[in-house]
């Protein structure tokens, strides 16, 4: 299940000094509301979240790059299969035949049986 988190403009924020000087109800607020931005002279510096929050974001990314491997890999399996028939021994005359049609079928297309 991917996380869902709120964009970092919405995110209620401390400055880095109430962090700091009052860490306990930092926690309790992050603990509540799920992440906090802090801010530096009215600029978002970072952002704290729950643990929860950020294994579910790390498990989101892992996942993200585990569907990315898998549709590498068929990409280039397909790749090994299209670039076996261009490495046939008779690969270039084929290529050569269909260059010299210049277009043209040699037979009509079939359309499907009922045509």
């Amino acid at each position: 299940m991917a996380a869902v988190l709120p964009n970092l403009d919405e995110l209620p924020r401390q400055n880095a000094s109430h962090v700091k000087n009052r860490w306990g109800d930092v926690v309790r607020q992050v603990q509540k509301t799920g992440s906090l931005a802090v801010t530096n002279h009215s600029t978002v510096e970072m952002v704290l979240l729950t643990a929860a929050t950020y294994n579910q974001l790390v498990e989101d990314a892992q996942a993200l790059k585990a569907r990315e491997q898998s549709v590498l890999d068929e990409l280039g399996r397909r790749f090994d299969v299209r670039l076996g028939v261009l490495q046939q021994p008779d690969a270039a005359a084929q290529v050569g035949k269909l260059f010299a049609a210049k277009g043209k079928l040699g037979r009509r297309p079939k359309a499907g049986d009922t045509f």
